[in-house]
């Protein structure tokens, strides 16, 4: 019986098992503390630290399946994903791990067991591959394993000896290669032709024996360790007897239902492949945290989404569709993966807006690529039409090379780049920000901050700045930056605005107006009253009130936090914050528009925990142990070893540098005041706390009350009263617009004896009195009907605007066409329109050209007719 690929991955799990292995989960496709990866992409990340030393485990031998994505950075598929047999932007990684356990021959003899007795594969179709120097692997292959010296192939490259980084642990490593028969084009690894596709290489065992130095020698390692991988998919093929990972169950099952949902019939469609393929990358990234957006992950996560649609777009679907295959791939991965099918609502609707969103350009942008590439000369877009598919339509780059690469075309990516570049020029030409002293002037001295526990405390003038230089001392007047050896002023850091208040010195004093960071010193940013000197002894005072009402805010920004993730769901994460005295201002990830009864739910929650009156506790910990913790990290965010950790109650608890009330009841009272979209995929929440909401609550009920008074009613009632206004107010305009159609159509015969013949052909051309615009079409249409035969011409001015409507019966339109007369007529009002040959609009700008524009229709009709 086949096995299924679900099958594969939970039977290499278990036979590692059952040898003392620790199953371990796959990790987030976000790496977690590793700014040099973009998305986990190797079944050792999560164990790079294990490996280094720096991290402990309770187990020493571990096996896993570990998702991984390539769509970016470095490591980078997504454009030969769904043209060659075994690309993919998502994959799984088969792996074992030994943490100074087992070293080679027990690695080589665990793999070799899986594959020829767990599996089944037939052992003459199987060759490997070992470092050029390592005899030891080499024996181990030939005399304990028994494989023939000719199907052991010593590779001298990089290929076969790996290493995490210039630095570090590294070793030999050994692959083992399937032959997938000699009907396929290729050669085994390490002749001219190992670039074909019969030897696929499906298992890499890698022996970390070494630590390189950076002279580049090699020290051995005291416990040498294991990581291997082998991808799920190329070994599902093989033993499912097929040649393309895409024609494995897994994939064929996501590609009929891609089929079903958009219609198409080819079941070979490179289109589908795409599709079936970005679908799982795009759900696990989605259920890991990442949102769509414009950079970093976010961005390649839209590119993928993008790349999908516009398949589905050349497929032929005629409405959204690719949120509708998570159901699909829930059901293939959801078993092993609980998460997938746990966020499955989240993922759906991320999709579907995403989707909604590029959707509205896509056509448009297709239209004009098409047009492009009908009308280009030569081979290559050029590199302006790849900015504005770009800029204006959300083509990522690699999509328009994705349409370009199926015509044979290519892009003129270097043309891109300066568009882009002139781009980054002009916004940066544009933008207001002033002198930035830190680019300036670079100060040595590092201040200690006391302000967590007091206001004000004496310090000693490290440094003078004024005018971008050093300076002995400031005078009477200037402005300038004082650097203290000590302060109590907290300097903006993680959206907290700097502190504000004054520094006393025996000859004056300086008016600190903000506070900011100069690397590890405090800028004290201000103008000088007197005279202040380097070397002086100040008396260092915060305006208290001041940083109290920051405190305030910033506390609320923390359960504000943990609101919305308790109320909108885990997937929402800081994006920014700004803390004032004044406001908050929180930016966050969430895919749509939160309800009013949302908004009104979040607001609740705060306020609840404000009134719960927590203290708020800070420790120090060391950043492991805060974050097992249940701390809340921000992603890209760089933490020192030892970090602040702020706690309120068992509601919040957040890694912060900042200054927070005592108690949560020190805030008052949360109040929001908006909520709006930033970008895609990021909302923003402005809010105010204590006295500042006490009196925006204030302000709102007298205007509530004041506005009762004027509809002389109760406040209570005021909506209802609103309402039955409204409803009073429709009828009225409903009898008011019905009066002025009656008096049209009184009107219009009136007008009849206006009615000209014109070489035969009955013509009527006016400007009736008191008609609306909007009565205009119901006029001409009954006037149309009294004459019979006929043109009718109407124009009237109205609010410093014209407006004319022109109507042609059926018999005439061979000879007039009521857009070209109405476009003739617009022409000489300053405006234009248009229609059907036998009815037709405009309006125009010059309502003092009407009457002689009017009288210019005779003699164009005369003409004509």
């Amino acid at each position: 019986m086949t096995l299924s690929t679900a099958d594969i991955r939970q039977k290499f799990i278990d036979y590692f098992k059952s040898h003392g292995h620790q199953a371990v989960a796959s990790s987030s496709l976000v790496p977690a503390d590793d700014p040099t990866l973009l998305f986990t992409n190797a079944g050792m990340n999560q164990f790079k630290d294990v490996f280094l030393g720096a991290e402990k485990r309770s187990y020493t031998r571990a096996v896993s399946s570990q998702r991984c994505v390539r769509a970016g950075g470095k490591h980078n598929d997504l454009e030969n994903v769904g043209y060659t047999a075994r690309h993919h932007t998502f994959f799984e990684m088969l792996g074992n791990f030994s943490f100074g356990d087992y070293f080679k021959k027990e690695a080589i003899t665990f793999a070799w067991t899986f594959l020829t007795k767990e599996l089944g594969l037939p052992k003459e179709k199987l060759l490997v591959t070992v470092y050029s120097e390592d005899d030891e692997a080499f024996a181990i292959w030939e005399n304990d394993i028994g494989v023939p010296a000719d199907k052991i192939i010593r590779i001298s490259t990089s290929d076969n000896f790996w290493s995490m980084g210039d630095t570090g642990p590294c070793g030999p490593c050994s692959e083992i290669f399937y032959d997938h028969g000699e009907h396929i084009w290729g050669g085994p690894p390490g002749t001219p032709e190992e670039d074909g596709d019969r030897f696929i290489e499906i298992w890499n065992l890698v022996f970390m024996q070494y630590n390189k130095q950076s002279d580049g020698s090699m020290e051995p390692l005291p416990k040498p360790s294991i990581d291997t991988g082998m991808g799920l998919e190329r070994i599902s093929a093989i033993l499912q007897n097929v040649h393309s990972n895409y024609e494995i169950d897994l994939f064929q099952n996501l590609i009929s239902a891609a089929a079903k949902i958009t219609g198409a019939k080819d079941k070979e469609s490179k289109s589908l492949r795409v599709i079936a393929d970005h679908i799982r990358s795009c759900a696990f990234l989605i259920c890991d945290g990442v949102m769509p957006s414009n950079e970093g992950r976010g961005y390649v996560l839209r590119r993928i989404i993008r790349r999908a649609v516009r398949h589905g777009y050349k497929l032929g679907a005629n409405d959204i569709f690719f949120y509708k295959l998570v159901a699909a791939l829930v059901k293939e991965m959801g078993g092993f993966y609980p998460e997938l099918a746990d966020q499955q609502p989240v993922i759906e609707k991320v999709l579907r807006v995403e989707e909604e969103q590029f959707s509205k350009t896509l056509e448009r942008g297709m239209a004009m690529l098409n047009d492009t590439l009908a009308s280009m000369e030569g081979d290559t877009i050029s590199g302006d039409v790849v900015f504005k598919l770009y800029d204006t339509y959300g083509f990522p780059v690699d999509l328009t090379n994705d349409v370009a690469r199926e015509h044979n075309v290519k892009i003129d990516e270097a043309g891109f780049d300066a568009a882009m570049e002139a781009q980054r020029t002009r916004a940066q030409k544009a933008s207001n920000f002033g002198t930035n002293y830190n680019d300036m002037v670079k100060v040595d001295h590092a201040t200690e901050f006391t302000g967590y526990t007091h206001v004000d405390g004496e310090a000693t003038v490290v440094e003078l700045i004024c005018d971008n230089q050093l300076s002995d001392h400031l005078k009477d007047g200037q402005d300038g930056i004082v650097v203290l050896d000590q302060t109590p002023f907290y300097a903006e850091s993680g959206g907290q605005t700097g502190d504000r208040g004054v520094l006393r010195v025996s000859g004056g004093e300086f008016i600190v107006s903000d506070t900011q960071k100069m690397g590890n010193a405090f800028a004290h940013k201000g103008k000088v009253v007197g005279e202040i000197h380097k070397g002086d002894t100040v008396k260092a005072v915060i305006d208290d009130k001041y940083r109290d009402a920051v405190k305030k805010n910033h506390s609320a920004t923390h359960l504000l936090h943990a609101a919305l993730r308790e109320i909108l769901g885990d997937h929402v994460t800081q994006k920014g914050s700004l803390v004032e005295a004044q406001r908050l201002r929180f930016d966050f990830s969430h895919y749509e528009a939160i309800t009013p009864e949302q908004l009104l739910a979040i607001e609740t929650r705060v306020n609840e925990e404000v009134r719960a009156n927590h203290t708020l506790k800070t420790q120090l910990m060391d950043l492991d142990e805060a974050k097992a913790s249940g701390a809340m990290a921000l992603f890209g965010e760089k933490y020192d070893e030892k970090v602040r950790v702020v706690t309120m109650g068992a509601f919040s608890v957040e890694l912060c540098g900042g200054t927070h009330v005592n108690r949560t009841g020190d805030i008052g009272l949360f109040k929001i005041v908006s909520e709006s979209g930033i970008a895609s995929g990021v909302r923003r929440i402005e809010a105010i706390t204590g006295a500042a909401a006490v009196e925006f609550v204030q302000q709102q009920h007298m205007q509530l009350q004041s506005a009762a008074s004027l509809l002389k009613t109760d406040p209570a009632k005021l909506i209802e009263r609103i309402s039955t206004l409204q409803g009073q107010n429709r009828d009225l305009e409903k009898a008011l617009s019905a009066s002025k159609q009656k008096l049209a159509s009184l009107q219009s015969a009136d007008l009849l004896s206006q009615v000209e013949l014109i070489n035969g052909t009955k013509v009527l051309v006016c400007s009736p009195e008191g008609v609306e615009p909007k009565a205009l079409r119901g006029m001409m249409d009954d006037l149309k009907n009294r004459i019979g035969d006929g043109i009718v011409v109407l124009g009237i001015a109205d609010s410093g605007k014209v407006s004319l409507i022109v109507g042609v019966t059926k018999s005439l339109t061979g000879k007039i066409k009521a857009g070209e007369l109405v476009n003739y007529i617009a022409s000489q009002v300053g405006g234009k329109g248009g229609g059907r040959p036998d009815m037709a609009q405009a309006g125009g700008s010059q309502p003092e050209n009407l009457s002689v524009a009017l009288a210019s229709v005779n003699a164009y009709l005369a003409d004509k007719l």
